[in-house]
């Protein structure tokens, strides 16, 4: 029995696909800053000084002068100063290579060896493979630590230096040498990288029940419009003659996305003109964002999953869907990032993902470093194997209830209430044990 793919729920800073929340259009460009080096520098704190000497003794005095490079300094200093604003998993900067390739994420479709990595304790960490990936495949698995990338030690380096190693051209090959959770000695594994094309929403029907599941791994470009076809699809679908009666949205280690395609989709299960999200900036002026048009599940019952993986624009749904009163959150507080956006392109085409204002749940509760609290908490362990809309389509409800994913379990009870055939199945797993 497949019962879903290994995901990992830490809370840490995707990069790979990034815990983020755009603000602006497609392409992300819409709201950027370049600044010349002239303006800079009129305004340069005297703190600045301090930096200028010690990058002067480095030219200087360093022994190895053909170790040095402007460009590794550069970024480096950048990363260093954004550390320090402690945004956690937010505001961070991208090298050129790594703006490409956040765009081609958003976008649905990149080449790489499709895997969600993070910097943890000066570690680069594997958060979780993609489902279906060359990763997944070739034996990633979520918590593993690389060491090395094609035979070259990444101690030391950035993350962006590490994720340029990894990724490139389809039908390459890439030999990472990792070391997984709990293991004595680190291995090699192969991978072959692949053009890698994300579909954000994805659905299946609960087996022997009229509940249908609905996951949204991030909020892409075109989430908005996937998910609207998804739900017209539920609603055209007949369970011996029945209709969809209960709905289960899996927002669990879903990074964030656009601003945008968070409306859209809060636009889909809450009433017209409900407020989704507050934004305040540093002068504490406020917008509210709104539900608009029309949507296809704005009455059926519904249940919303979460762990500390969901994160930004997730984190934006479930919250707009708990204090509207729309639906109940099962599973574990969420990451805690309560900052959007806006993308400012530098001149080198590098980029800095910067946090300009907070955005707050409906009835102004403040996320950042908090997170969503879910109605019924269900832990899980890092290594807990989750339920997906594949594994959906190969089980019985039987075959189901012996899943590890407490929370899926604890969702469908809490949406299904006293399903006989739920029932049915408990009284003969609990006969079957005796």
């Amino acid at each position: 029995m497949r019962t879903g793919t290994n995901r990992v729920i830490r809370r840490v800073a995707m990069v790979f696909l990034g815990i983020f929340l755009l603000a602006g259009s497609f392409g992300f460009g819409h709201l950027t800053g370049v600044h010349s080096q002239a303006a800079l520098a009129a305004d340069e704190p005297s703190e600045f000084a301090v930096f200028w000497e010690a990058w002067d003794l480095v030219l200087d005095h360093f022994v190895d002068q053909d170790k040095i490079d402007f460009k590794r300094m550069t970024y480096g200093a950048i990363e260093g100063m954004l550390a320090t604003l402690g945004d956690e998993g937010h505001t961070t900067f991208l090298s050129p290579e790594s703006v490409e390739m956040h765009q081609s994420s958003l976008e649905g479709a990149f080449e790489g060896i499709g895997a969600y990595v993070s910097m943890e304790d000066t570690h680069v960490t594997i958060v979780a493979p993609i489902d279906g990936s060359p990763a997944e495949a070739a034996g990633i698995l979520p918590g593993d630590i690389v060491l090395a990338v094609d035979g070259e030690s990444v101690e030391g380096m950035t993350l962006n230096d590490v994720i340029s190693l990894i990724r490139g051209p389809a039908n390459t090959e890439v030999i990472l040498h990792v070391l997984h959770v709990d293991a004595e000695a680190p291995v090699d594994i192969a991978v072959i990288r692949q053009k890698i094309e994300l579909d954000s929403v994805r659905w299946a029907i609960v087996p022997d029940t009229t509940i249908a599941y609905v996951s949204i791994s991030q909020f892409a470009a075109d989430t908005g419009q996937e998910l609207e076809s998804a739900l017209r699809d539920v609603n055209r679908t007949k369970i011996d003659g029945k209709s969809v009666s209960g709905l289960i949205l899996d927002l669990r280690n879903n990074p964030g996305g656009y601003l945008r395609e968070a409306i859209r989709v809060g636009s889909q299960f809450l009433p017209n003109g409900a407020t989704i999200l507050i934004e305040a900036d540093a002068d504490e002026n406020t917008t509210v964002y709104r539900s608009r048009g029309w949507g296809y599940a704005r009455n059926i019952p519904m249940v919303v999953l979460i762990n500390e993986g969901t994160a930004s624009a997730g984190e934006i749904t479930a919250g707009a869907i708990k204090e509207n009163g729309r639906g109940l959150l099962v599973g574990a507080t969420t990451f805690g990032t309560g900052t959007v956006l806006n993308q400012f392109n530098l001149s080198d085409g590098s980029a800095i993902l910067l946090g300009v204002t907070n955005w707050l749940t409906p009835d102004s509760n403040l996320i950042k470093g908090q997170g969503v609290e879910p109605d019924f908490m269900v832990e899980q362990t890092p290594s807990t194997l989750l339920m997906d809309a594949g594994a959906l389509e190969e089980v019985s409800l039987e075959e189901l209830l012996t899943t590890d994913d407490a929370q899926f379990l604890r969702a469908l009870e809490a949406i299904g209430g006293d399903l006989p055939q739920l029932e049915a199945a408990k009284a003969t797993e609990t006969s079957e044990s005796r």
